[in-house]
């Protein structure tokens, strides 16, 4: 009798093999060991971790999206939960319990402090990217720091975009994925509509 065996995929470290399939577990505890690799990379995880990416632990045939419904499914009541956010999926606490962590943990500085000129400023970029220096000058009636964006920069908020049509073709501004990982969106289409004023009518702090 030929057997064909399944092709599996070695890992990168040591040339040790990564078992996915677990053809050798019966069905439930097959599906319950996917399940806990996926808890176990999002948990180790400090960003959003993405489908294909929770895909190389868990078989070829297997759904992601359906181990993670049941993962969602047995959190309830929990204090946690499983949220999509920026094109990937993390763990995070529930925002009803914000006031108890806060109250019973020391959490260090946060560093995610924003001046109301700063939030400004990244808010116009949110909803205008790829914007550059003169487009928030129109805005904003004035010029827009240097050292105001480098601290956004720093914070890892914003980023450079493509070169503006502009003479010069000076370098535009675009938000990151750290943007909509702070903001809680999942892409730019979540932000909330709001209306501008024009650039007669600039922005003022």
């Amino acid at each position: 009798m030929n057997v064909v065996a399944r092709k599996r995929e070695p890992a990168e470290e040591g040339g040790a093999v990564f078992d996915r399939e677990l053809d050798d577990l019966p069905q439930e505890l097959r599906w319950r060991e996917w399940m806990g690799r996926i808890e176990a990379v999002l948990f180790a995880s400090g960003s959003p971790v993405r489908r294909e990416d929770l895909a190389r632990v868990v078989g070829q045939g297997a759904s992601v999206e359906m181990l993670i419904e049941d993962i969602q499914a047995e959190l309830t009541g929990r204090p946690f939960e499983l949220a999509q956010v920026s094109g990937g999926w993390m763990f995070r606490t529930k925002t009803q319990f914000a006031d108890a962590i806060k109250a019973a943990a020391d959490l260090g500085e946060q560093s995610l402090a924003f001046t109301e000129m700063e939030m400004g400023v990244l808010c116009a970029i949110a909803y205008h990217q790829p914007i550059d220096r003169a487009g928030l000058a129109d805005i904003f009636g004035k010029e827009v720091s240097r050292d105001l964006l480098t601290r956004l920069r720093y914070k890892d908020l914003i980023a450079s975009g493509p070169r503006s049509p502009r003479p010069g073709a000076p370098h535009t501004f675009v938000t990151t994925e750290t943007f909509l990982l702070t903001f809680d969106l999942q892409s730019l289409r979540d932000l909330p509509e709001l209306e501008f004023g024009d650039a007669e009518d600039p922005i003022t702090y």
